[in-house]
């Protein structure tokens, strides 16, 4: 059985064995602790004498307690002694706070370094600026509980529990000098996404790469119940972390000398080890060893320092709890030789009992809390706030000097900035990739495939920046990219075999069987300053449909805060779509994150349906280009007919939407009928259409109109992208039936377009969450999208066809021979997917359209 790994007071080993931490050193680091836990209990409880200058009284109190103790002390204790070896090594550090409620201790420890300070000059380093501090804490106009954007030094708000580890990972890579340390508690511990992360070190290289020391922080459990990693055998912990690839190092205990002394010791230890690493990775260019990457195992008390009983007694989830396992009872001795260290802050809380009601009092709802002795007041004077701050309530200057100075301090590290980082990706001309297209719908390409040449040089150009990553879960290949395989491989850093192809330790395409894994790491590598894109199979890209959340809110967030600086867009690449997934069947159709997109701020989403690959390559341009949004691309791979030159798609594409006056018929006049698209599959469908109905009815005019991006279909008011009402009623008419055909699940376009003049006459096509193993015709018959139910919907809704029953009986019939076909023969009949509709009206291909829009 493997032997726990402990550095410091207690292995009798190594050189730390008698402490590392002189007296004085050692008093002044507890010290700077104990300033970072009194700051942390008084942004939970008050709202006014931050000093204790007088006692507690109830307008002193917050009238709603909001915020987490019990992880907050060992966070605190991490952040000050990562502040020691920042100092010792010049370290470049950040901090990601996986802990979801360690709001209070990311606070007080940026506004003890002065980079809270910095950023918000209201919250000055003196009692005022204390008092804000305290208030602004989870109260109406301040700031949330978590370490949310609005925490200087923040990349991960750990509001949602499981992507700390994969964040951390993204903003390593390719930042050689970076180190970020990343806290994990023991609950986020027991989520799916957390688990499958700890393998991003399979995949970070030490010779071009940044390095994570994952800190495993337990305190033994979760809100309501005992965290698992806490109650197992050490031995067992150990084994697992193990088999991940990492070597653990213990620090635990309930003593702070002891704890203090040990982590400083094991940070030693570990920074020289990283250091190591890298310099063995660097010098030797052939060197191919994947490296034991240390952690930490870090095991103290839920809510260390605080009252040992709440409402009259120990719960079994005590705030300050003795582990059997801590080596209490033994006299640690010292450097200076002593059983007992001489200083007072030591000695443990006492005994406080706490008992929180909520009574009225002066007309509002106040905390009162009833306590013998009164907390929390003696709670926060437990850490002895005189001893810590001066008169004026700014932190002694023998403390000060604890933290790092300038851009070192981990609240001012402009990586958890990473706008200020950020520089624009080189990108060659798109229009040099164009696929020709001499008439609308007669030749054919695959769009990814054509995309990809473009993502190749892309990547080639940005090469010396290193600051460009293509993200996908295994199937890169499958969604026609290889051709970033002529100039990069995946990034692999486990055992390679003879027969594997493109993989390499300097490979810059990510793959992984995770897609919670690839989404943490671009998020990490995106706020961190850098760009990517992650293509993915639409229907599992649901798969991080909450981590998609919580980046729009970050986006939303920082948007809003002054000294946060927009960061590269978020890219995805959807393809394998619900249309063509016919050969794996009904668990790969699904099109719904697009309505899940939908719901975010309309300051930070966009849409794009291009319908051919010249309209892929321009969009995928655009959003290569852009900053601070979530670009969803949704595009097919499979070989498909191409409609627009590039000319046209610029043109088309620049405005979002617009009529295909090739494919309509009412030149000079009002048009009978708009048939409208948006996607590839769709668009195709609607042609055909519209093919059928001008042969059977050449009388009819038929306007046609594409759209590409979404959010143009929303009122201006409600999107920047959207289209004007007297514009959308230019060109959709105000009372002329729409027959809309629509890549997803046709109640969107209604909720898009409810406020506008002609929706009563809107009839929308789209995914009825019908699908099976079939042919990709029948994936359109299935959910009424193909050409034969357009057209028929088309006859039934203009009245100056009412007498077409031969024609509507012929659609019937056609339908009817497709299936025996199929049935029979296994594929589609040979007329799909052509189009005869290749002369074009009025002398050349030209689009018309109405809306303009720049980002």
């Amino acid at each position: 059985m493997m032997e726990k790994r402990v550095v410091g007071v207690t292995d009798g080993v190594s050189e730390y064995k008698n402490g590392i931490l002189g007296d004085k050193e050692l008093k002044a680091i507890h010290a700077y602790w104990s300033a970072g836990n009194y700051l942390s209990v008084g942004q939970i409880y008050l709202m006014d004498n931050p000093l204790l200058l007088e006692p507690l009284k109830p307008e002193h109190i917050k009238p709603r307690l909001l915020g987490h103790w019990g992880t907050t002390p060992g966070l605190n204790l991490i952040y000050t002694h990562l502040n020691r070896v920042i100092i010792k090594y010049d370290l470049d550090m950040i901090f990601v706070c996986g802990p979801g409620h360690g709001g209070p201790a990311m606070v007080s420890n940026t506004y003890l370094e002065g980079s809270y300070s910095d950023h918000y000059a209201t919250v000055s380093r003196d009692k005022d600026g204390m008092r804000k501090l305290f208030k602004q804490f989870s109260f109406p106009g301040g700031i949330p509980s978590h370490t949310a954007a609005e925490v200087p030094g923040s990349i991960h708000e750990g509001g949602e529990l499981g992507y700390s580890v994969s964040h951390a990972y993204g903003a390593a890579f390719d930042n050689p000098d970076l180190l970020v340390v990343c806290v994990v508690g023991d609950g986020e511990a027991e989520t799916g996404p957390l688990a499958t992360s700890w393998h991003s070190n399979k995949f970070l290289n030490p010779a071009r790469d940044g390095t994570v020391l994952p800190i495993l922080h337990l305190n033994g459990y979760k809100i309501a119940n005992p965290a698992v990693l806490a109650r197992i055998p050490d031995a067992e912990l150990d084994a697992l972390f193990y088999g991940y690839g990492y070597k653990t190092y213990w620090v635990e205990g309930n003593d702070p000398v002891h704890v203090h002394q040990c982590m400083a010791a094991t940070l030693e230890v570990v920074v020289k080890e990283i250091r190591e690493i890298q310099r063995q990775s660097r010098e030797a260019a052939n060197n191919n060893t994947r490296p034991q990457w240390p952690m930490i195992i870090l095991k103290t008390p839920k809510g260390w320092t605080g009252p040992k009983e709440v409402d009259g007694k120990i719960s079994t989830r005590p705030m300050f709890a003795v582990f059997n396992r801590h080596r209490q009872g033994k006299k640690l001795k010292t450097p200076g030789g002593h059983t007992k260290f001489p200083f007072r802050k030591f000695v443990q809380t006492p005994n406080i009992s706490c008992c929180l009601r909520q009574v009225s009092f002066s007309g509002r709802i106040i905390a009162i809390l009833n306590c013998t002795p009164p907390a929390p007041q003696e709670w926060l004077k437990s850490y002895h706030p005189e001893d810590l701050f001066d008169s004026n309530g700014t932190l002694l200057s023998s403390l000060q000097a604890l933290a790092p100075k300038g851009a070192r301090r981990m609240g001012s590290n402009p990586h958890a900035n990473g706008g200020k980082l950020s520089f624009d990706l080189r990108l060659p001309d798109f229009r040099d990739y164009s696929f020709p297209v001499p008439h609308p719908g007669t030749t054919e390409a695959e769009a990814t495939r054509i995309a990809a040449g473009f993502l190749r040089d892309t990547m080639q150009l940005n090469a010396a920046h290193s600051n460009m990553r293509i993200f996908g879960p295994d199937e890169t290949a499958s969604n026609r990219l290889s051709a970033l395989f002529e100039v990069t491989d995946c990034a692999w850093m486990a055992n390679r075999l003879d027969v594997d192809e493109n993989l390499s330790r300097t490979g810059r395409v990510m793959e992984m069987l995770s897609e919670h894994t690839l989404e943490g790491w671009l998020e990490g590598y995106l706020l961190t300053g850098r760009h990517g894109l992650f293509s993915c199979y639409e229907a599992f890209i649901h798969l991080v449909d909450s981590m998609f959340n919580q980046h729009a809110k970050w986006l939303k967030v920082s948007k809003k805060i002054p000294w946060r600086r927009p960061i590269p867009s978020l890219n995805y690449l959807l393809t394998s779509h619900v249309w063509r997934q016919d050969h794996n069947g009904f668990s790969h159709q699904d099109p719904g994150f697009i309505d899940h997109v939908v719901n975010k701020k309309a300051e930070v989403i966009r849409i794009y349906l291009p319908p051919d690959a010249n309209c892929l390559l321009t969009t995928v341009d655009h959003c290569l280009r852009s900053k601070h949004y979530v670009n969803l691309i949704i595009a097919g791979k499979q070989p498909s007919l191409q409609f627009l030159d590039m000319d046209n798609a610029v043109r088309h594409c620049t405005k979002g939407l617009g009529i295909w006056d090739w494919a309509s018929n009412d030149q000079g006049t009002e048009p009978d009928l708009v048939m409208a698209s948006c996607g590839d599959v769709p668009t195709l469908e609607a042609l055909a259409a519209t093919e059928i109905l001008r042969s059977n009815f050449p009388e009819i005019r038929i306007r046609f109109v594409n759209v590409v991006d979404l959010m143009a279909l929303q009122p201006q008011i409600e999107h920047p992208h959207g289209l004007a009402d007297k514009d959308f009623d230019l060109l959709f008419t105000t009372d002329k039936p729409i027959v809309f055909v629509f890549h997803g699940y046709p109640w969107l376009i209604h909720r898009l377009t409810y406020r506008r003049k002609n929706h009563p006459n809107l009839h929308v096509r789209g995914y009825k969450e019908e699908g099976t193993t079939t042919t990709p015709f029948d994936m359109a018959v299935l959910n009424q999208i193909d050409r034969y139910t357009l057209a028929s919907d088309a006859i039934v809704r203009l009245p100056q066809l009412k007498n077409s029953a031969y024609v509507y009986e012929m659609l019937k019939s056609k339908l009817i021979d497709h299936k025996n076909y199929i049935i029979k023969n296994g594929q589609d009949l040979p007329e799909f997917p052509r189009l005869t509709m290749c002369t074009p009206i009025l002398g050349g291909p030209r689009i018309m359209g109405l809306i303009a829009f720049t980002d």
